[in-house]
């Protein structure tokens, strides 16, 4: 298992939303390559960031702070929010992203996602995220009317080999994130399944772990300090063991 910290950037910021509300936002940093290098001393060798504007919006709009982190860490970076082109993709993998992760436009445009998989292969994943049992869109504001188990056949069938899922009644409660959705979805997909809302304790992450998750972000609970990211880290090498 891979334990990614995660970065939600706005306007240059380092912030948290909760359920994704924008309404409800808290800034932690205005410096977010501080805080991703923060996070390589305690161990880190990945990093999931989100552009929460681009998720909004439908483009890019903090590119350069995410050039900023690959280069001044050297972990490697996942980034989603808002990539529905294949110029911001092309992008994004100029400046030395590992991983993109689309979500809306593998809903919307799946042949397009599927184009992406045959030029990218596995640097290309799908964000999976639930409200209400539904996959939701745009920045988490919108539902699509997709199932998520019926989601995700489709996911497997465009090619794509991982899913980062969140259960969004989750995100940012520091209530415990739903075991429940992932084993159901380690126990019908083949697809690599990462973990992502509302993991606030070691023990959830040796239960996601048990399940044969293949990674957990760790956002909130990082940042009030609920979870010491060099305990998860501890977790994820004993899983390398």
């Amino acid at each position: 298992m891979t334990i990614f910290p995660a970065i939600d950037l706005y306007e240059g910021q380092a912030v948290r939303l909760i359920r994704g509300d924008y309404a409800q936002m808290t800034v932690y940093s205005n410096d977010p390559v501080s805080v991703a290098r923060g996070f390589k001393a305690d161990g880190a060798t990945h990093l999931h960031v989100v552009d929460l504007e681009g998720a909004r919006d439908g483009q890019p709009k903090n590119l350069d702070v995410i050039e900023r982190i690959i280069k001044e860490t050297g972990l490697c970076v996942e980034v989603g929010g808002g990539i529905r082109t294949a110029e911001t993709v092309e992008r994004y993998i100029a400046i030395g992203v590992f991983r993109v992760i689309l979500g809306t436009a593998a809903v919307l445009d799946p042949a397009f996602v599927s184009g992406l998989v045959r030029k990218y292969g596995s640097a290309v994943a799908v964000s999976v995220d639930i409200r209400d049992g539904l996959v939701a869109i745009k920045g988490w504001t919108e539902l699509s009317g997709q199932t998520v188990f019926d989601f995700c056949l489709r996911v497997q069938d465009m090619g794509i080999k991982t899913i980062i899922c969140t259960d969004i009644s989750k995100d940012g409660l520091l209530g415990g994130t739903n075991i429940e959705l992932y084993r159901d979805l380690r126990e019908k997909l083949t697809l690599d399944i990462i973990a992502s809302g509302g993991i606030t304790a070691a023990d959830e992450i040796e239960s996601l772990k048990t399940l044969g998750l293949n990674g957990a972000i760790l956002g909130k609970a990082l940042y009030t300090g609920d979870l010491l990211l060099t305990d998860a880290i501890a977790l994820q090498e004993e899983s390398l063991t």
